[in-house]
């Protein structure tokens, strides 16, 4: 029944992990196309408490950095957050293209349509303590 369980939502897309009740909800990662170097990841993070997201690592990419695009002065920015994104309490965080997502950089093999890519999330709580959460995210084609 477990094998069951998780081959649903390992189909579906959703794959939780959880931490102090933190949930990502449809993790995925952007397809590639041959010799690409770089990609996106994305999903939705709720927290049940106050917490933080520090950064984040994929045995996939030599580098994931945890990223935000926004329209200044009407130009399209990205910028790394490199002290992460707050998750505060009850309130679902969208990681998603043109927001806030994660960019694996220095990919070590090509992200193909249906490969499930592991992604470790590390968390913190107020008084500091960190814990890593293995989530394991979809790759969806080009275009989607």
């Amino acid at each position: 029944m477990k094998k069951l369980i998780v081959g649903v939502m390992l189909s579906s897309g959703l794959v939780l992990g959880a931490y102090a009740g933190v949930t990502a909800d449809a993790p995925w990662v952007r397809a590639t196309v041959p010799a690409q170097k770089g990609t996106g990841a994305f999903m939705t993070l709720t927290s049940d408490r106050d917490t933080r997201l520090v950064s984040a690592q994929s045995p996939v990419a030599g580098v994931v950095e945890l990223h935000e695009m926004r329209v200044e002065n009407n130009v399209m920015k990205m910028r790394a957050l490199p002290h992460g994104l707050d998750l505060p309490a009850g309130k679902a965080i969208e990681l998603k293209p043109g927001g806030y997502h994660f960019m694996m950089l220095d990919l070590k093999q090509p992200m193909s349509e249906g490969k499930l890519v592991p992604i470790n999330l590390t968390l913190e709580d107020k008084v500091g303590k960190r814990e890593i959460v293995e989530i394991k995210a979809v790759v969806r084609p080009l275009g989607k």
